[in-house]
């Protein structure tokens, strides 16, 4: 006689749920490779050696990480990708004009393309938060067709478009009224700060949605509204 035991079967959900503190440390890290090490490499390097040293420093930071990142068999996230096309063209641009106003004024004219772009994903199936949502927690077709699930990425799209947006006219308005010097401090002092309280507000909002669809650990899924 033989005896069988019967596994539960796995549910959709249950392949789904990384715990809390492990999605937040993977935010943390892609922001911290990504935005903190760049911004804070920039600002010493422009304080000590002088902002054409700044700007290459942080270009190589960026691609050095990329590499890295392919070399250990890492998956690179799309903020680290955008971060590192973002600067390539800054450094392209301002290197080809031998103008350092240039590479301050492009970060604006960013911000607005990139603001622009995630209001203009709104229009389509999958707005920009979605696309970038699998850098920092396992998603599938299943998660990604939920009325919650897709209600969040389209308002955390319209949160990071207005982010953007507002960053820029504050950020001219910056350049335009200061010395290059406390505009690169307090630009690297308040655009870190923003993405933060940003990104806080992200994993906040998205963690409210992640309980009532049961997707961590020990919290029971709700009907889907």
């Amino acid at each position: 006689m033989t005896s069988t035991t019967t596994e539960p079967e796995t549910t959709s959900v249950e392949r789904h749920c990384p715990r809390l503190g492990a999605v937040v440390r993977r935010v943390a890290l892609s922001l911290v490779i990504a935005c903190v090490i760049p911004a804070t490499l920039f600002y010493v390097c422009f304080r000590a050696y002088g902002v054409w040293t700044a700007i290459i420093v942080a270009l190589c930071w960026s691609y050095g990480a990329i590499a890295w990142r392919a070399l250990t068999g890492r998956r690179t996230s799309g903020l680290l990708l955008l971060t590192a096309l973002l600067i390539t063209a800054r450094t392209v641009i301002s290197l080809a004009a031998g103008s350092t106003f240039l590479y301050f004024l492009q970060p604006i004219i960013s911000d607005a393309v990139v603001g622009t772009a995630f209001l203009a994903s709104l229009a389509t199936a999958r707005p920009m938060v979605a696309r970038l949502a699998g850098d920092f927690y396992p998603m599938d077709d299943e998660l990604h067709l939920r009325p919650r699930i897709q209600r969040l990425f389209r308002n955390l799209t319209v949160l990071w478009a207005g982010l953007c947006l507002v960053k820029a006219g504050l950020t001219l308005w910056l350049l335009q009224s200061t010395s290059l010097e406390t505009f690169v401090l307090v630009k690297s002092v308040s655009a870190l700060s923003i993405n933060m309280l940003a990104a806080g507000a992200t994993i906040g909002l998205a963690v409210l949605v992640a309980r009532k669809e049961g997707l961590l650990p020990g919290a029971p899924a709700l009907a889907s509204a």
